[in-house]
């Protein structure tokens, strides 16, 4: 079965949150997902995985050191994650707090990985990945859905042939 592995680090619990709502989507397209915090997360899950989608807290409008971390260990990896699908998504603690910087700084180890990087569907956005300020409400989670759901439907896609 396909799996996509769903990888965050959260001190107060809004980026978890907000990776439920991302599973949610994953779910909806009949797909394996894995939540797993980055402190929980080894190379061999990221090589196993379908896709894997990255949530950070914004930490200086960049993402934060463990998942720095884990992208850093990645390296003994490297060309084993070639054409993953990958997403980002993250929580700041103001609106204009490093939302999109955040992303890109996860999207940026992605692409050096020669991964696949999709951002959230126009339906609810169309930019670069799911991004809340603060504790994730409805139009949050609907966004992580979205996302969710839109990296599952290329894993299908892909595997499809088509």
């Amino acid at each position: 079965m396909k799996n996509i592995v769903i990888i965050y680090y959260s001190q107060s619990g809004n980026t978890e949150a907000l990776a439920r709502g991302v599973a949610l989507g994953v779910e909806s397209e009949d797909i394996q997902v894995t939540l797993k915090k980055v402190e929980e997360t080894t190379n061999d899950d990221l090589i196993k995985a379908d896709a894997i989608i990255v949530g950070s807290p914004v930490y200086f409008g960049s993402m934060a050191a463990p998942i720095k971390k884990m992208f850093d260990q990645s390296v003994a990896i490297r060309r084993q994650l070639k054409d993953k699908i990958g997403a980002a998504f993250v929580t700041a603690g103001h609106h204009s707090g490093g939302k999109e910087t955040t992303i890109l700084s996860i999207i940026q180890a992605m692409l050096i990985h020669e991964m696949i990087v999709v951002g959230d569907p126009i339906s609810v956005g169309g930019h670069y990945g799911a991004a809340t300020t603060g504790a994730p409400d409805a139009e949050a989670i609907r966004q992580g859905e979205a996302l969710g759901n839109r990296v599952a439907g290329l894993v299908n896609q892909f595997n499809s042939g088509k």
